[in-house]
């Protein structure tokens, strides 16, 4: 098995070879491509250190899967040429994700989707994956007719110079706002603007959780509503979701159905304080739920409190996952 990694010096891509080694990823040859700045770098795996060869090299050795967490535009490029010779492509970016010819994978609820054919498979935006591993389980079982999700999300989900703007920040360094991540000061601030602003007055944060949510859980009927904000936060990102069912739920049923549904942990106990934090989900793979409570303005609705590591589950840990499955498939 030969897989391989594009973007590996992104922080996607680090937590990639991280989780690969954890995970004991069976694997005979690991190739590593990023930038030309970066072409000669190496990095640690099992032990070993790994160069960093040019994405025609990269090409060359025919991995049977590649990881790819480069952004859209490098992927629409090189994705189909890595599908055409055989490889398998499991890429983060959205370049792929609302493709009707692509799936749209988290393995805990639709890895069966996948056929042999799949040569170009879509990772889901970092909320989306979180969100939904709390909705499909209790979708199930009642039906979810409206979702109301507002987040609030790491710098690490915009890269390595946000998070470096935040740390200048907190060391009082003085900055140039035009030349910046996020036009504002993100540090002791909140900023109600995740990516670019579409016509419609959503960023394109918020209509990626909007379409993604239906497209994985296979429903279009799922009315939902969105808002994103930055906040300044490493750890991971925190959601407030209220859902609404075709039916009455039971509080106590929904916390049997998530205790027991795989990659998520209840944290409900608010008379001893607690409940998910970021802080606390940092550099874990699961899904922590809480602060799960009837909503008592709206009938057959509840609000729930959802949190995780953006760059683990949220990203590269499913990214793995699926590349397990495409392995164990055979």
């Amino acid at each position: 098995m030969k897989l391989g990694i594009v973007g590996v010096t992104g922080m996607v891509g680090r937590v990639m070879i991280d989780i690969l080694e954890k995970r004991n990823f069976p694997l005979d040859k690991l190739y590593l491509s990023a930038s030309d700045k970066s072409i000669g770098k190496t990095f640690l795996f099992k032990g070993k250190e790994h160069k960093i060869i040019s994405i025609y090299d990269f090409f060359s050795k025919k991995p049977n899967i590649v990881l790819f967490s480069a952004g859209s535009d490098f992927s629409k490029k090189w994705a189909p040429k890595f599908a055409k010779i055989g490889s398998k492509v499991i890429d983060n970016s959205s370049a792929w994700r609302m493709d009707i010819n692509k799936k749209l994978i988290v393995p805990e609820i639709n890895s069966s989707f996948l056929e042999k054919e799949d040569k170009i498979i879509a990772n889901p935006n970092c909320s989306t994956i979180q969100l939904v591993m709390v909705l499909y389980p209790l979708h199930l079982k009642y039906h979810i007719k409206r979702i109301i999700v507002s987040t609030y999300q790491s710098v690490t989900g915009t890269g390595m110079k946000a998070l470096n703007q935040l740390k200048k920040e907190k060391q009082g360094v003085s900055l140039s706002y035009d030349k910046t991540t996020y036009p504002h000061p993100i540090y002791q601030n909140v900023l109600p603007h995740c990516d670019s602003f579409t016509k419609g007055g959503y960023t394109i944060e918020e209509m990626k959780l909007i379409n993604e949510t239906k497209k994985i859980i296979n429903d279009e009927n799922i009315a939902i509503t969105a808002t994103s904000a930055r906040v300044p936060v490493i750890g991971g990102h925190s959601e407030s979701v209220n859902i609404t069912f075709s039916k009455k739920p039971n509080i106590k049923h929904i916390y049997k159905i998530l205790s027991k549904t795989k990659g998520i942990i209840v944290q409900d106990n608010p008379e001893k304080n607690i409940y998910p934090m970021p802080l606390y989900a940092h550099h874990k793979d699961e899904i922590f739920v809480g602060r799960i409570r009837e909503d008592l303005s709206y009938k057959n609705s509840i609000n729930i409190w959802i949190v995780a590591d953006n760059l683990r589950k949220g990203a590269a840990t499913n990214t793995v996952q699926i590349a397990e499955y495409l392995i164990n498939k055979k």
